[in-house]
């Protein structure tokens, strides 16, 4: 049976509760992901912040707010005030169709991957899927 620590991505970005979300925006964007694991100076994982937490603070470009501005406004805002707490993590050694069946019934993008309260990894919508695509290739292969 296969272990979250099979698939999950053990490279992750992560940031400090005191980090702005200046500087959250900026790594979402240049590496093209939407979750960032919160960490303390422990690096025990603390929260997580989304692209969908991003959003719900950023102003609406219909207020017609210049760049800078927005940039001024979220170097202001540190990510504890934003991040979310209450997140459900798992362990290296779970199953993974266990993991799985938590994303999926609870509609989570990311479930981060705790051992010791220190984060080791992240395992996202993104990693089954690249699973599933491995997979159908190996069928193909098998049917060739």
């Amino acid at each position: 049976m296969l272990k979250v620590n099979d698939l999950m991505t053990t490279k992750v970005f992560s940031l400090q509760e005191n980090d702005n979300l200046q500087t959250a925006r900026s790594i979402m964007a240049l590496g093209r992901i939407r979750h960032i694991p919160i960490v303390n100076k422990k690096e025990e994982f603390v929260g997580l912040l989304t692209h969908r937490d991003l959003l719900s603070v950023t102003i609406s470009k219909l207020a017609d707010i210049e760049a800078e501005v927005q940039d001024e406004i979220d170097a202001s805002i540190p990510i504890r005030e934003i991040m979310r707490h209450d997140v459900t993590t798992v362990a290296e050694n779970m199953d993974l169709r266990e993991a799985a069946e938590i994303l999926l019934n609870h509609k989570y993008g990311c479930l981060p991957v705790v051992r010791d309260k220190r984060l080791v990894g992240i395992l996202t919508e993104a990693d089954f899927l690249k699973l599933i695509i491995s997979l159908m290739d190996a069928l193909d292969k098998m049917d060739a």
